[in-house]
């Protein structure tokens, strides 16, 4: 005794087996360049002058913790000693499975930048009123752990209230003009 139907009935029997197959075989999207820590108070205490993009030397369990994504970059800088940059205060919490081989979670970390971009850097910072800030740390589409940062100017009180109403006139301008969209 055969259960075949025809051939429209395997055709459909076997798209369906297929269309099965291709859901549970697809990984789920994840965003490669999600970022692991964002520095949020950057944006808010600074004015971004300009911004770039450095790779981090990472030890593995630094690495493995910023996937789990325990990392702080609040009072975070970027510094030049003996034309190297490096990045000071970030915390990268200990990695729990790590045991005896952990690395040490406040240590300073060295950023890989190109010479011309390391000089360029040096010459804004000798200026008056310039740091150079991490705004956040994460992983780039071919995995590896970058920091961007920027060189900033910091802003006084008035400076940020006047950021914070433009914000607000903006966002009630938009809100005004959501039912004319439609």
């Amino acid at each position: 005794m055969s259960l075949d139907r025809g051939p429209s009935t395997r055709l459909l029997h076997n798209s369906l087996f297929t269309a099965t197959i291709a859901h549970m075989a697809a990984k789920p999207d994840k965003d490669k360049s999600s970022a692991a820590a964002v520095n949020k108070k950057a944006y808010r205490n600074f004015e971004l002058v300009e911004k770039f993009e450095a790779g981090l030397q990472l030890l593995g369990t630094e690495v493995k913790s910023l996937r789990e994504g325990q990392a702080d970059l609040n009072g975070s800088y970027a510094r030049i000693r003996n034309d190297e940059c490096w990045l000071v205060g970030a915390s990268i919490t200990q990695y729990a499975q790590a045991s005896t081989y952990n690395h040490e979670p406040l240590r300073d970390r060295k950023l890989l930048l190109h010479k011309a971009q390391i000089r360029k850097i040096t010459i804004k910072l000798e200026q008056r009123g310039f740091t150079l800030v991490p705004l956040k740390v994460y992983f780039n589409d071919r995995g590896l752990a970058k920091a961007q940062l920027a060189l900033a100017r910091g802003k006084r009180q008035y400076d940020k209230r006047k950021t914070i109403t433009e914000r607000d006139q903006k966002r009630d301008v938009d809100r005004s003009m959501k039912k004319y969209r439609k």
